[in-house]
């Protein structure tokens, strides 16, 4: 004999392990170029834009600096900073009556960690 319907539970999976989600972020970020700041797991701090990706690196372009490819499983966090190539005005770059127009970055912690 069965349990009535109200005392048999389903058993709830557990979410999938890729979802392809961290794909399409990243292809965003790399699309557009967002800069962007990434944490280490030791705790580092690097800056620059995602160039290219895959399932167990990226690649890091930055200005004035050497590239850097890093594995997936070294990251922490990834925050966007701004636009690649946006130029930021500070107030002593804006003029005497204050007119420049300063770019807002936004700041939004994404999803990928490792």
């Amino acid at each position: 004999m069965t349990p009535p319907l109200f005392t048999r539970h389903r058993s709830k999976l557990p979410p999938p392990g890729h979802t392809g989600q961290e794909a399409l972020y990243l292809r965003s970020l790399s699309d557009r170029q967002v800069s962007v700041q990434i944490k280490l797991r030791d705790g580092e701090v690097v800056r620059g834009w995602i160039e290219y990706f895959d399932d167990g690196m990226l690649r890091l372009t930055r200005d004035g600096k050497p590239n850097l490819f890093i594995y997936k499983h070294q990251i922490r966090t990834i925050t966007e900073t701004a636009r690649h190539g946006m130029r930021h005005t500070s107030p002593s770059d804006q003029g005497a009556n204050g007119s420049g127009s300063a770019q807002a970055s936004g700041s939004a912690q994404s999803g990928v960690r490792s």
